[in-house]
């Protein structure tokens, strides 16, 4: 695959932003021209949805969906990702954001990567972040929670490049539904990584706050629920032999007369609530992995979110 002149597709949600999406069509067009096709989901916007008119008016060959309602920016990628796989089934893929900070002239760098016969798909890992100091403290936090809880390093968003196998495999999986960036870490590809940088916004803030940040974190973890109970079930099982351990040496301090009066009454009686709370979260992770691991797979079908899908003149699908 020749990354300078192969055509693409560009997945990118989009949410009352159609400020940030029209620039960012211009300059897809201007970058790569015919080379490019966007399907971009609209996910649910009211105050401003994105208009056909903007790819229009800078040549963009194109699809808007329209969301019934806001399903959220992983549902939406996933919704993208699905109609792609569906209608496109042999197309590169690239996955951005639409508000300016996954930048259009870092594409060729993702595709370039990709060109490889050993690579499924490339993720851009940030090099330089424009985010305030807060951010990035809670994303340094949340990164060793993630592989403590998991046993994985996640170090990427959803700016991304695939190739057509990939994008089947990812429509075909239902963790693409709550977290993008763990559904790939879960997907046994090939993947790699490409040190870019994020870019501004184009216009506006983003809409993402703190809790939403902290929601999203959640449920990247949330894909490796079995991993997460597991290793929690382990540590308290660790915990509570330690426990035993203190308690008989706290039972032969007492044989041997150097246990103080009420210290081994105290003592035993906080060992003894530990490994009960130990015991009964051991239990209970393991039930949960139980009830996990035998529950049906499920898997959402995109079109009960789409409301309508336009086109670009001279464009059916």
């Amino acid at each position: 695959m020749d990354a300078e002149s192969s055509p693409f597709v560009v997945v990118t949600p989009i949410f009352e932003d159609a400020e940030a999406s029209a620039r960012l069509f211009a300059e897809l067009s201007s970058a790569f021209g015919a080379l490019v096709y966007v399907v971009a989901v609209d996910d649910g916007s009211v105050r401003q949805p994105v208009a056909m008119e903007h790819m229009d008016a800078v040549g963009l060959q194109g699809t808007i969906i329209r969301l019934r309602r806001n399903v959220g920016h992983q549902r939406a990628i996933a919704v993208g990702v699905s109609y792609v796989a569906e209608h496109f089934p042999q197309a590169t893929v690239v996955v951005m954001d639409s508000d300016g900070e996954d930048l259009p002239e870092s594409i060729p760098d993702l595709l370039a990567q990709l060109a490889a016969a050993d690579v499924d798909l490339v993720v851009a890992e940030r090099r330089a972040r424009v985010e305030s100091m807060r951010f990035k403290a809670f994303y340094a936090v949340y990164k060793r929670v993630f592989k403590l809880l998991t046993g994985r390093r996640i170090s990427f968003g959803n700016f991304m490049a695939l190739k057509p196998n990939a994008v089947r495999r990812l429509a075909a999986m239902q963790e693409l539904w709550t977290h993008v960036a763990s559904c790939v870490l879960g997907s046994r590809l090939r993947v790699v990584t490409c040190a870019l940088d994020r870019g501004p916004r184009y216009a506006g803030k983003s809409k993402m706050n703190f809790v939403g940040l902290a929601l999203h974190g959640f449920r990247g973890v949330m894909v490796f629920a079995e991993d997460v109970l597991v290793r929690v079930g382990i540590a308290s099982a660790v915990i509570g032999a330690f426990t035993i351990l203190l308690g008989l040496a706290t039972i032969a301090l007492k044989l041997s007369g150097f246990a103080t009066p009420g210290w081994f009454s105290v003592a035993l009686g906080i060992l003894l609530l530990v490994f009960l709370q130990t015991g009964t979260l051991a239990l209970i992770s393991l039930m949960l992995t139980g009830v996990s691991r035998s529950g049906a797979p499920t898997h959402t079908a995109y079109t009960i979110f789409v409301d309508a899908v336009e086109h670009t003149q001279g464009i059916s699908q």
